[in-house]
């Protein structure tokens, strides 16, 4: 299974809202290994695309496969070796930061669970707030107890929508570092959706560029900021949003 060069591979997914085409039928392929950014601007496609790659939107056509496993038909089989983390799905705020890993834990079949839980919480500076609420962190703590619910299985693949939203500069620069030592160590796959320009240069191997529902261009941000003669991939991302293209 995990010989399998592709990480994730769509061919001809499209996504329709009644009249609305969200995504038209973009083919992409990310290779195993890899840190991949997903970019674009708001409406663009690509929440409705990271969407169906996490399965809780069902495409209109298309296909998706994760290792070479087609997401519609075997999502079993994918699941224990996936994960994700967004700052805009909560986890239960009821529970305890501890609860909640332990429920997501037992439900990824994780052995040695609390060793687990307690090696996040270190690496993620979170060991003060296990045993409190999840309701009661400020953003950027739940930003980090969601991270540590992503990384509980150690998967093989992560999605990430916006990892460091909600962090100081210091603790998002330090975040960054973790998720890169993560990858290093265990060969995981990233794939991520973020604005933070300067974030996507530093972690990203490939940057995928979305508009109108369409993929309309794709390189290593350095490629990108070559071709279209600018000093930074935020200067290419505005270029691209005001429909002034590369020479």
């Amino acid at each position: 299974m995990m010989e399998n060069k592709i990480a994730i591979e769509t061919r001809s997914l499209r996504k329709v809202f009644d009249n609305l085409v969200a995504v038209d039928d973009i083919d992409l392929q990310v290779k195993s290994g890899t840190v991949t950014a997903l970019l674009g601007a708001n409406g663009a496609g690509k929440t409705t695309t990271m969407a169906m790659l996490l399965g809780l939107l069902q495409p209109t056509s298309g296909v998706i496969t994760i290792f070479g496993y087609d997401l519609l038909k075997e999502r079993a089989r994918i699941a224990p070796f996936t994960n994700f983390s967004s700052p805009y799905v909560d986890l239960p705020n009821r529970l305890t930061v501890r609860q909640n890993l332990i429920v997501y834990g037992h439900l990824y079949g994780i052995d040695d669970l609390g060793e687990r839980i307690t090696e996040l919480a270190a690496q993620l500076q979170i060991t003060d707030l296990l045993d409190r609420r999840h309701g009661s962190l400020s953003a950027g703590q739940r930003t980090r107890a969601t991270l540590a619910k992503s990384l509980l299985n150690a998967p093989r693949l992560l999605l990430l929508d916006e990892p460091t939203a909600s962090l100081d500069p210091d603790t998002a620069d330090w975040v960054r570092t973790l998720l890169m030592d993560c990858r290093a160590k265990s060969g995981a796959t990233i794939f991520m959706a973020s604005h933070n320009m300067l974030e996507v240069e530093r972690m990203c191997d490939d940057v995928i560029v979305m508009k109108g529902g369409k993929i309309i261009d794709r390189g290593a941000p350095q490629k990108l900021i070559q071709t279209y003669g600018r000093d930074n991939l935020e200067e290419v991302f505005l270029d691209i949003a005001r429909n002034r293209h590369a020479p």
